[in-house]
């Protein structure tokens, strides 16, 4: 019996020549000979982090398809695809620089609003403070009693002593004297 024809396995250079010419295939078959040092050429260059690696390998293999068709044969194909892979970590390593400026400058800003925030809610809660202690005693017990106790009118009517309509006559002149203090003297 006849030993079957060994079908031999076209060269790097005549994958990419196929993939020069939109043959996907080939680029498939480049793709499984060379990922695995691609990757670990990058991992070098820009950290184990493995989903920037990975997505840093696919944008090599599509830089490799643009490429195809200028390839030279001055370079074995594995040492032609570091070189794409060396200008893919460039880009990515300035833009990465870049989006770490950004994100450092937008943390430095929300933590500016963050303490003007923090400044801005203490400065507010000590204007409201100020503003219960220079009510009129019978406003304040009523307020602080009703609006922040959360007691109710009738009960705080019974505590206090007087009708009920007392209580949200006093209520009512305690918000406006509070509002009014809250925004600086007026109406």
């Amino acid at each position: 019996m006849p030993k079957p024809a060994r079908i031999e396995a076209p060269s790097d250079e005549a994958l990419i020549v196929a993939i020069g010419d939109g043959d996907r295939v080939a680029l498939s078959e480049l793709y499984d000979r060379f990922h695995r040092d691609v990757y670990r050429f990058l991992g070098r260059f820009v950290g184990r982090n493995a989903r920037d690696v990975d997505d840093l390998v696919q944008q090599t293999f599509i830089e490799v398809t643009r490429a195809a068709a200028r390839f030279r044969s001055d370079s074995q194909v594995k040492t032609w695809m570091f070189g794409i892979a060396a200008n893919v970590a460039r880009h990515w390593l300035r833009d990465e620089v870049r989006r770490r400026k950004l994100l450092g400058a937008a943390a430095e800003v929300a933590a500016v609003e963050a303490t003007s925030h923090a400044s801005t809610q203490h400065e507010r809660s000590a204007q409201l403070q100020r503003a219960i202690a220079a009510l009129p005693h019978d406003l304040r017990v009523t307020f602080v009693m009703c609006a922040i106790e959360e007691v109710s009118g009738a009960d705080a009517a019974v505590a206090l002593g007087v009708p009920v309509g007392t209580v949200w006559r006093r209520l009512h002149e305690a918000r406006n004297v509070i509002t009014t203090a809250l925004r600086g003297g007026k109406s």
